[in-house]
């Protein structure tokens, strides 16, 4: 089950992540995944960044699992801030941040080495291709 709370007034776009987490969750075969997909403030990710990954900044996604589900935080103004970036459009953006929090979930880590980094860039580019195809 997929669950999404907007604490922002930034628009949700519910359909849209929801139908990037099943293709993504359904390509990596977990089909009974209880997955909760969060948007807030600058102000609440920079708070929740600092307590659990002890940076004193806001960013545009943290993951969290629990014994048998997961939360992904995302921060729109954020992902807004990225997307003008990497010149690249909001839903785009929003697309990559809830793929990479997915993956994280699912126990794939860009930080430990070069090869899971590799691995896990891979495989973000590939679900926004399937995605936006």
């Amino acid at each position: 089950m997929i669950r999404i709370h907007n604490l922002t007034a930034a628009l949700a776009q519910e359909d849209f992540l929801k139908k990037v987490t099943k293709t993504v969750l359904k390509r990596e075969k977990k089909k009974k995944t209880e997955l909760s997909i969060i948007l807030v403030g600058p102000g609440k990710i920079k708070e929740l960044n600092k307590k659990y990954r002890r940076k004193n900044r806001a960013t545009d996604v943290l993951s969290f699992f629990y014994d048998s589900s997961g939360e992904i935080v995302i921060c729109p103004r954020e992902v807004k801030k990225n997307a003008k970036i990497f010149k690249s459009t909001y839903k785009k953006e929003l697309a990559r941040v809830l793929v990479h929090g997915i993956l994280h979930l699912l126990g794939y880590d860009h930080e430990k080495n070069e090869s899971g980094a590799k691995e896990m860039h891979k495989k973000e580019e590939n679900y926004l291709e399937k995605i936006f195809k």
